[in-house]
């Protein structure tokens, strides 16, 4: 876990590629925040329980930390996989806890006719077309990933298939939850994303009661790493929409 800045509380969910695709995100957001960022269960060589087998279960690893920190009204912010899980935390938060979300190109539902691409099924090279909009800056040749490093990031697939489902990368049941979730969410897509495209994006902000939906262009599955500036605009002015604990 890093902790960093002060002020309410943002939680920093990462996304299948680990903490470091969500750092220069949460060093932003510390500017003006106390900004939490884990490092999920099964990453980065830490251990995952057995029990620990769903993103639910995921979820609720995080409900009871910000519980049993006395931490309320927190803005959770999702990359991906993190985003699901952020979706996931709202839907069976009972006590407050979640004051709005913010998903960065989430997975976690099934949108007919927009399919989420099989990520585990991609070589590297698909892995650059399908989710970055520069594919050619962004492709990283595995030949020269150091072994230590490719087997990290062997170990952080299987916690992603363990948790995720092969190649479902969706709860079937969490779209018609989502529109009992009362609080602001904000959702943020690159429009160049072919893991989930903006269609996709566009009717997973549909089925929240109370969202918005940004497209930030020239960017793919990531973009707070491609466009940072446009992508942290919108986070801001959304953070400045959300009122604060204090304001409340």
């Amino acid at each position: 876990m890093t902790e960093a800045g002060a002020g309410r509380p943002i939680l920093v969910l990462h996304g299948g590629g680990g903490p470091a695709t969500v750092a220069g995100l949460a060093a932003h957001l510390a500017g003006s925040a106390h900004t939490l960022t884990p490092v999920h269960p099964g990453w980065e060589g830490t251990e995952r329980p057995e029990w620990l087998a769903g993103i639910g279960d995921l979820a609720a690893v995080y409900l009871q930390f910000l519980h049993e920190r006395g931490l309320r009204e927190v803005i959770v912010v999702g990359s991906s996989l993190g985003g699901w899980t952020a979706a996931e935390m709202a839907v069976r938060d009972t006590g407050g806890v979640v004051a709005g979300l913010v998903l960065l190109d989430a997975v976690g539902v099934r949108v007919e006719g927009e399919p989420i691409r099989d990520f585990f099924a991609l070589d590297a090279r698909g892995v650059a077309e399908y989710a970055w909009h520069d594919s050619d800056r962004h492709y990283v040749d595995p030949a020269g990933v150091p072994e230590e490093q490719r087997a990290r990031q062997r170990a952080n697939m299987a916690t992603m298939r363990a948790l995720a489902g092969v190649p479902s990368m969706h709860d079937p049941e969490l779209p018609g939850r989502l529109g009992g979730v009362r609080v602001p969410a904000l959702l943020v897509w690159g429009e160049s994303d072919r893991i989930v495209t903006p269609a996709y994006g566009a009717a997973y902000a549909a089925a929240f009661a109370d969202a918005r939906f940004e497209v930030v262009p020239e960017a793919g599955h990531l973009p707070h790493i491609e466009q940072p500036e446009a992508t942290f605009a919108l986070i801001d002015a959304y953070l400045d929409g959300v009122a604060a604990p204090a304001a409340r």
